[in-house]
């Protein structure tokens, strides 16, 4: 079976406009070359489609498209959204029900969501080629995620989530699980991040993709699985003042089920609201350094990134924490540093910056 994942897609209202046309060249250019003679296409949608204009509480910008995009997505060769991530539910139920109806009409299928938490864990079972691929898309505890007694997307559960690999191993030849996780703008694992993908793979995960970081990240084969720490943003194309360069850039993943082999290739902007396929001295340069990213990965020398990238973000940290649980306290300080403890890629960085006694003691 020959398959294709890629990463984020979200719309600002800078190509808004792009979408509700159906902008195809416009939007992405050369990359629906990507799609031809897949089995199988993914891509992680990161916005509700909605006009809904109730937006939940969150820190954070909340994101939506226009209704259109889902037709957009389909004509470009989408077969699956996962849902399973932090901007899905910004716009709530209501914004939920929107982004299914425009998915259902447009003919693309969904998974990662549910009416709660347990009704969340469901795979998605694509065959194609006698083969049964399943599909698993989980994401991190920030905003969206499924209680027990509310709908949201599917979340990671250290315990929960081996198990559900193992059962779809069982009944699968092949298992990809999504993972939308890991810190923001960062092109290195934490320590805890790379335990659990490792995981993953032991309990039978094939490919192991990470999002969520908006940046390429590093790439291992462990055992007989792959692991993409960090896949980029596909169609992300917002515009901010403090924008870092990482941002631009994705790896598209071709993955041949039966071979079990994997392919990268480089997106990047086009400078017209869209995307294209980074070719020639472009490509190779971005290819150069996901390589050189992979060969720290191998040498023990990733650790130094991710502290270091880590240490950059000190300031940040330390503020929320001298802002809570005080007697001037406003709620939403307080809430914020909530978040920071729920959320796995928060506290990674505070195990990183706060070290206990027990990990600085005599070796």
């Amino acid at each position: 079976m020959k398959t294709l994942f890629l990463g984020d897609v979200s719309v600002a209202k800078d190509n808004a406009e792009l979408f509700r046309a159906g902008d195809m060249e416009t939007l992405f250019a050369d990359t629906p070359s990507l799609f031809e003679g897949k089995d199988f296409s993914f891509v992680n949608l990161e916005c509700a489609l909605t006009d809904h204009d109730g937006s939940i509480e969150k820190f954070g910008p909340p994101l939506k498209a226009p209704i259109e995009t889902a037709s957009v997505l389909k004509r470009l060769g989408v077969h699956c959204c996962g849902l399973s991530n932090n901007h899905i539910f910004d716009f709530g139920k209501q914004g939920y029900f929107d982004t299914v109806a425009a998915l259902n009409a447009a003919g693309l299928t969904y998974t990662g969501f549910g009416e709660n938490y347990e009704n969340s864990r469901k795979n998605l079972v694509f065959e194609a080629e006698g083969e049964r691929l399943a599909v698993i898309a989980v994401c991190e505890h920030e905003y969206s995620y499924a209680l027990e007694d509310r709908m949201g997307s599917r979340p990671f559960d250290e315990f929960d989530t081996m198990l559900d690999i193992r059962a779809a191993k069982a009944d699968a030849d092949r298992v990809v699980v999504v993972y939308h996780g890991g810190k923001e703008h960062c092109r290195y694992p934490s320590p805890r991040l790379r335990r659990a993908c490792r995981a993953m793979v032991k309990n039978g995960a094939d490919l192991v993709l990470c999002q969520h970081s908006h940046c390429i990240g590093c790439y291992e084969q462990f055992e007989d699985g792959h692991i993409l720490y960090g896949q980029g943003n596909f169609h992300f194309e917002w515009e901010f003042p403090t924008r870092p360069a990482s941002w631009v850039g994705c790896l598209a993943v071709d993955y041949d089920t039966k071979q079990n082999t994997v392919q990268f290739t480089p997106v990047t902007t086009n400078g017209k609201g869209g995307i294209r396929l980074a070719v020639g001295a472009e490509g190779e340069e971005m290819l150069a350094a996901f390589a050189a990213r992979n060969a720290e990965l191998q040498n023990g020398a990733w650790k130094k990134g991710w502290h270091a990238f880590c240490e950059s973000k000190r300031e940040a940290y330390e503020k929320v924490l001298r802002r809570a649980c005080l007697a001037d306290s406003t709620e939403m300080e307080n809430k914020l540093f909530g978040h920071y403890l729920d959320c796995e890629a928060h506290t990674d960085v505070w195990r990183e910056l706060f070290p206990t006694a027990n990990q600085t003691n005599e070796k």
